[in-house]
């Protein structure tokens, strides 16, 4: 125990310093213990949130520091011991220009980079795949591809009797989200009777999933590998069992899986979205 509170205290120090590296992070696509930094990057937009939060660390670390060197300096310098005699000055134009234009500067700063975040995200690029992510109102999660084919399937989590080797409790899903290696996806996210949230830390995404409205965000992937998230919304009852799982594949493995889903999924009878007793009673 005491090791693992020392671990966290150095971990806290060197990324409130800026110094802590993204592969400290622990594994990639998936939550682990002890961890307090972001997960590994696998877009380029998560690797643009994390090197932004580090460097606002380093801000927010510098003015923390500058704010108690010089509460300290003025607790010592201008103490009643070393001035019985107080200053009657109240105005100083250059000190006060200066503590208002710098902060201004630094904001200023901050704004550049976060406007320019904020406007990647939003701003989806020409994309290479659709998919279409429907929160349903018996917490699991629907998932279709319009531009192949149209079919869809229910991603139901995995019951810790069903879990295999390597596969994290309460994260793992019978059907994953299959998604090609360094393409531009569009996601497609809506709900069905409650509101979901379609979150995936790895990829930087985190979108509501709202009934009667679709909303929009986008990623690319640039390394393969499965990647978890969880509804991020209080949803309800089973809330916590709504995981997500996305596998990035090559697009080798993405067009095989392609012909492969068309089948298995078209031959199920009764798989529509949201079917969860249909789903259940495929598996059996």
């Amino acid at each position: 125990m005491m090791n693992h509170l020392r671990q966290l205290a150095l971990s806290i120090l060197f990324m409130s310093a800026g110094l802590l590296p993204a592969a400290a992070a622990g594994t990639p696509g998936q939550p682990s213990p002890w961890e307090i930094n972001f997960q590994p990057p696998a877009t380029p937009i998560m690797a643009f949130i994390e090197t932004f939060h580090n460097w606002l660390l380093v801000i927010i670390g510098l003015i923390m520091l500058f704010v108690t060197v010089l509460l300290a300096y003025c607790m010592f310098a201008f103490s009643a011991k070393r001035n019985p005699k107080p200053s009657k000055v109240t105005h100083n134009t250059a000190l006060e220009v200066l503590w208002t234009v710098i902060p201004v500067l630094i904001l200023v700063g901050i704004a550049v980079p976060s406007f320019r975040l904020l406007y990647d995200q939003l701003e989806i690029p020409k994309s290479d795949i659709t998919v279409k992510a429907v929160g349903t109102a018996q917490w699991t999660w629907t998932y279709s591809y319009p531009d192949n084919g149209g079919f869809s399937f229910d991603s139901v989590m995995l019951q810790d009797n069903e879990l295999k080797p390597g596969q994290p409790r309460l994260l793992a899903v019978d059907n994953e989200l299959v998604v090609p290696v360094n393409k531009v996806v569009r996601v497609q996210v809506t709900g069905e009777g409650i509101i979901h949230s379609w979150s995936v830390p790895s990829f930087g995404v985190k979108i509501d999933a709202i009934p009667g409205r679709l909303n929009e965000t986008w990623f690319k992937a640039e390394k393969e590998g499965i990647y978890y998230g969880q509804c991020s919304q209080l949803c309800g009852r089973n809330h916590a069992f709504m995981p997500i799982a996305v596998r990035v594949v090559s697009e080798k493995d993405f067009a095989s899986w392609i012909d492969q889903a068309k089948k298995k999924y078209s031959a199920v009878p009764g798989l529509a979205p949201g079917n969860v007793a249909a789903v259940e009673a495929a598996r059996q």
